[in-house]
């Protein structure tokens, strides 16, 4: 039998935030108290910083815990669920701390809840350090959204690293039960697109990426575009998208001050070469986003085109709190199979 509280280190594995977000997140499923150690002992900041704060506030309210050591710097919490609830719920990070790693915290346990919820989430949307709001809504929830709730998200406002100040609204439409999904075949690769936004930035800076892509990755039928985009603060982002007959996949390369243009585009042409040369339906970053709702679905599999630290250590911390089988193996050089069940 399990124990009543899970005991965590935060320090092992890539030793980051995404140990806390899925331990939070599995403690108000499982119902099951949660003491965490050394959090993000692997990071140059230890301890909680602001976003990871407001995601243990965020997954307080959600699910009227009992919470200690909900500070910022703090090293150690113990958090105690009671029943998750939906409804409406307005989360501000204060910063240009991810959206969309606040939401990862909470969305597993309301996706499963027993109400509808409507969130709106202010911050970053677009944050090199986690996935941008395009991602989640073109990759991540078309495939969450088989395994049977309905989540959509509109944005209202951009919001860049460092300034901040985006704004997004989530709509959640829970199931009981999560169905299975496999994803072990890409398929033909229908569409292929690049796409530039900027903010508070000249426009120029959009075209010289796009065109990079363009000129360097190998596809005869590639669309190309550039978004200026309202924010509070100046940003670029670029991505390469693929949609194939049974997912789409972004690759995201983020502007930088004092880095070309060309620069930028190069790191996202790299990754989508991989990517194509894999023949891998999921790339790294979704692997990870996978592994909780295929836990909660007691059954998924898939193959990927890398295998992460992160990925692993998102293994071993779901297997402390559900019983399920996790197996990991290589497929060929460049593919990895992931099955759980």
């Amino acid at each position: 039998m399990k124990e009543e509280t899970v005991t965590i280190d935060g320090s092992i594995g890539e030793g980051g935030g995404q140990i806390l977000r899925t331990s939070l997140a599995l403690s108000m499923i499982m119902g099951r108290s949660l003491r965490m150690e050394r959090i993000r002992a692997g990071r140059k900041k230890s301890g909680l910083q602001r976003q990871h704060l407001v995601a243990l506030k965020a997954a307080q309210e959600i699910s009227a815990a009992t919470v200690q050591g909900a500070e910022i710097g703090s090293s150690e919490i113990q958090f105690a669920p009671g029943r998750v609830t939906g409804g409406t719920h307005n989360f501000s990070i204060g910063s240009a701390g991810s959206v969309a790693l606040v939401l990862q915290t909470v969305l597993p346990a309301l996706m499963i809840a027993g109400e509808t919820s409507n969130l709106t989430l202010e911050g970053g949307t677009h944050n090199p350090r986690a996935p941008p709001v395009d991602f989640l809504e073109r990759v991540f929830l078309p495939v969450l959204n088989r395994m049977g709730p309905t989540v959509t998200t509109s944005i209202e406002r951009y919001g860049f690293y460092p300034v901040g100040g985006g704004c997004l609204h989530v709509n959640i439409e829970p199931v009981r039960k999560l169905a299975r999904i496999d994803l072990i075949e890409r398929g033909q690769i229908r569409e292929s697109k690049a796409t530039a936004i900027v903010a508070c930035l000249p426009e120029s800076i959009g075209h010289r990426e796009v065109r990079f892509v363009k000129d360097n990755l190998d596809i005869y039928d590639l669309h190309v575009a550039v978004r200026q985009v309202v924010s509070p603060g100046p940003g670029n982002a670029l991505f390469i998208e693929f949609v194939s007959d049974g997912i789409t996949e972004i690759i995201t390369s983020f502007g930088k001050r004092g880095v070309a243009s060309e620069t930028v585009a190069m790191d996202a042409v790299k990754e989508a070469r991989r990517y194509i040369a894999s023949g891998a339906p999921v790339g790294p970053y979704l692997a990870d986003q996978l592994l909780i709702p295929m836990a909660l679905a007691n059954g998924g599999a898939f193959r990927t085109c890398q295998m992460t630290q992160h990925t692993l250590t998102n293994i071993n911390v779901i297997k402390r709190f559900i019983d399920v089988n996790v197996e990991v193996r290589p497929i060929d050089d460049k593919v990895w199979h992931i099955e759980i069940g």
